[in-house]
């Protein structure tokens, strides 16, 4: 295999159920958003804890969301696991959903806001 390795091969891949992307090394998401800014893809990133309420509340939410906005790259990061992460694009509170356009932010909701969410992902997907 060598240098053919897939670029997402050092991510727990999405399955058909789930279609979000999540990353428990700094350097794998490094290398990941480095290569993202090549793309046009909207990325959206939902930074979560695993003791956030409201994050509980968004996450079927945002797995709806990756089902019916395919062109779209979901991810997910832990704010606990990769806090440097969360640090770099300034999320202060949780959930915080950022999207990204060629490495740049072009958007960002914080809270559990549903609506705002999905009006920014159909405004910015294309």
């Amino acid at each position: 295999m060598g240098a053919n390795l897939s670029n997402l091969e050092y991510v727990n891949r999405p399955s058909k159920s789930s279609p979000i992307l999540t990353f428990q090394s700094i350097a794998k998401w490094k290398a990941h958003f480095d290569a993202s800014k090549e793309t046009n893809k909207l990325m959206v990133i939902d930074f979560t804890a695993a003791w956030c309420g409201p994050c509980k509340y968004m996450d079927p939410i945002i797995k709806e969301f990756a089902a019916k906005y395919t062109e779209v790259e979901f991810i997910k990061i832990d704010v606990d696991e990769l806090m440097e992460v969360a640090k770099a694009f300034q999320v202060q509170a949780m959930p915080t959903f950022v999207l990204i356009k060629k490495g740049n932010v072009v958007e960002k909701v914080v809270g559990a806001k549903k609506e705002e969410l999905q009006k920014l992902i159909e405004k910015r997907r294309n």
